[in-house]
């Protein structure tokens, strides 16, 4: 009777709805910038179009102030992609030459302010349940309460190193190989990062603090 007053499935908005659960790394040590760097002279010279091109890095010159340059990361990165190239066999350039190529690092610092409930993926509160079991059984089968730690210090051992929050930080980073106004290769690749290292990615969007109000003393009435 009240399936003639509506309909089944439906609603007056689209429902949000989240996406296939996915891993994303934080990227939080200058060796993870090596892992980086070595990832991209890997694609670079798999790339037959650029494979064989001489290559230029150039040292980022900023002749204005950009909030979105990229610090200290961009110095070591360039350095590090330096390195791997010439040690895979890529010919890399200390200057620019006919025939080659340039190779860009663009850094972009992405802050989620308002970012909703992250859900822990599927399993994640049975795992840790499984656990709690497993402990209580110890107590009631093992002779000394301080054995009952050992199967849950077993699994925090064993899955501890994988532990991260999401945080509300990221940073994309694009590495391109460009022929005058021909983009030749592209990479993008995407990490949480610290808040408190935003300044290695973008050092003009580290907020400073406020500066301290003076007050001017004299004799003059």
């Amino acid at each position: 009777m009240l399936s003639g007053c509506f309909y089944a499935n439906t609603s007056q908005a689209p429902i949000a709805t989240t996406y296939p659960y996915s891993e994303q790394q934080r990227m939080q040590a200058a060796q993870h910038w090596e892992v980086l760097a070595q990832h991209e002279a890997a694609g670079i010279l798999r790339n037959e179009r650029v494979r064989f091109r001489d290559l230029h890095i150039p040292a980022q010159e900023h002749t204005s102030v950009s909030a979105y340059y990229g610090g200290e990361f961009e110095r070591g990165f360039r350095t590090l992609l330096t390195s791997e190239l010439v040690s895979r066999g890529g010919s890399v350039m200390t200057q620019p030459n006919t025939g080659g190529a340039t190779v860009q690092v663009d850094v972009e610092v992405v802050e989620h302010r308002d970012r909703g409930y992250i859900r822990p993926p599927f399993g994640a509160y049975t795992a840790l349940a499984g656990g709690v079991t497993v402990a209580s059984m110890a107590l009631g089968n093992w002779s000394e309460p301080a054995l009952a730690l050992i199967p849950a210090a077993m699994v925090a051992d064993t899955t501890s190193g994988s532990w991260t929050y999401e945080g509300k930080e990221e940073v994309i980073i694009t590495t391109q190989i460009v022929d005058s106004e021909r983009i030749l290769y592209s990479s993008s690749n995407i990490y949480y990062i610290n808040a408190g290292d935003r300044r290695h990615y973008a050092p003009n969007r580290v907020p400073q603090a406020p500066a301290t109000p003076t007050v001017s003393i004299t004799d003059t009435w």
